[in-house]
């Protein structure tokens, strides 16, 4: 089985993966508020156990540097991948508390590894003028996929009535086929730069080191909670929450890229300074919020929020040496889910007490971002990670 050799690039098996990922997971994402509380009457407290429980695996990426001992990368990514599809394949064949709790870890340790694989070989394989636009490109690759999934579960589940269970099993089956057709389709590829294989924490990485922090903070806000409310308070149904999943991706198709490219031609500062401007406000609407509309937009707005994110990737790709980029990948993904294996079980707790105090808590992670933004230079590079004035601060500190 082979690809004509001008397709059978290092950027090709990026976009292929990019897009088999958010079919298989864009699924669990859009079934499981329904599916916990319809089948295994999840609250709030349970949401927020299985929410922490799926970022645990996260926590632990930076063991990702021990498995690059005995596995190459893109292999690594391959493997993680099938994991992810055999988890979701499995999901709706256990409707219990302990069941998806078990299926949930599975689907997490390949989502999580393939993540953090993932991001180490696009900042080695993409030059740094091109990877802004090329995660751009990526994004909108997973926009379209999440469009297959989300159209194809309102057809499945509204048009034909079929169950949760068939419906995870058809795209984790779907999923694994294709993981299995890239594996003997795409030959190996050397990576430019023989990479570190141990732990690296360094000084000059200390901010994207917080930026990170805080952003897997944020996002547990919103992929668990800002869903959730949907769900509980204005009683979205399976069709309704596919649909705004629908309307999330079709921006992410049409503007990404064009985000990608407006990144590469502005500083990573502003963009930063901007989206944590926004989220702030964002997060502070959402705590106000009494209009299932209304509720919708923000909804819609916060996912666009995302590309923006990009912005931290392309910082740490421009300062980071060039060996240490796969070791950091596993680092920066074990402290962005620091908080997020703390934060989904203890706002569960708060939201039963009041739900819109976890949206403000929310917007302070946003104001923490927007203050960080202060240390970083306007054109970062390698021996350029923070503004002049702001760097000696950091290093009379440490």
């Amino acid at each position: 089985m082979s690809l004509p050799a001008k397709l059978r690039t290092p950027e090709n098996l990026l976009l292929a993966m990019a897009f088999i990922m958010p079919l298989v997971f864009s699924v669990w994402m859009a079934l499981l508020n329904n599916f916990v509380v319809e089948k295994a009457s999840f609250t709030g407290v349970e949401i927020g156990i299985l929410q922490s429980l799926r970022e645990v695996p996260g926590f632990l990426a930076f063991t990702v540097i021990y498995v690059l001992l005995f596995i190459k990368e893109q292999k690594l990514a391959l493997i993680a991948l099938g994991l992810t599809s055999v988890g979701v394949a499995a999901s709706g064949l256990f409707p219990s508390v302990i069941g998806l709790y078990l299926t949930t870890i599975i689907m997490s340790v390949g989502f999580h590894y393939f993540e953090t694989v993932n991001q180490s070989l696009t900042l080695q394989w993409v030059s740094k003028e091109k990877t802004a636009h090329f995660l751009g490109r990526i994004l909108s690759i997973k926009s379209i996929a999440s469009l297959l999934a989300f159209s194809s579960i309102w057809l499945l589940m509204e048009q034909f009535s079929w169950s949760y269970q068939s419906t995870y099993l058809l795209f984790g089956g779907i999923a694994l086929v294709f993981t299995l057709v890239l594996a003997f389709t795409f030959p190996h590829f050397v990576p430019p730069t023989e990479q570190s294989r141990r732990l690296i924490l360094r000084k000059r990485y200390l901010l994207f080191y917080a930026l990170t922090f805080f952003s897997g903070a944020r996002r547990q806000i919103f992929v668990v909670f800002a869903g959730f409310l949907m769900v509980e308070k204005f009683h979205y149904s399976v069709a309704d929450v596919s649909a705004l999943f629908l309307i999330n991706y079709v921006f992410n198709w049409l503007f990404a890229a064009k985000i990608g490219q407006f990144i590469g031609r502005v500083s990573e500062r502003s963009v930063l300074r901007f989206e944590y401007i926004g989220l702030t406000i964002l997060f502070i609407l959402y705590g106000l919020v009494e209009n299932a509309n209304i509720a919708a937009v923000l909804y819609v707005i916060d996912h666009l929020f995302f590309a923006l994110a990009i912005a931290i990737k392309t910082y740490f790709q421009k300062i980071a040496l060039p060996e240490d980029i796969a070791a950091s990948a596993g680092v920066s993904f074990s402290i962005n889910h620091i908080a997020a294996v703390v934060i989904p079980a203890l706002l569960g707790i708060v939201w039963i007490i009041n739900a819109s105090w976890v949206f403000y808590i929310g917007a302070g992670f946003a104001c923490c971002s927007l203050l960080l933004t202060v240390f970083m230079p306007y054109a970062p590079k390698l021996n350029v990670e923070f503004r002049k004035k702001e760097k000696a601060l950091v290093e009379q500190v440490l």
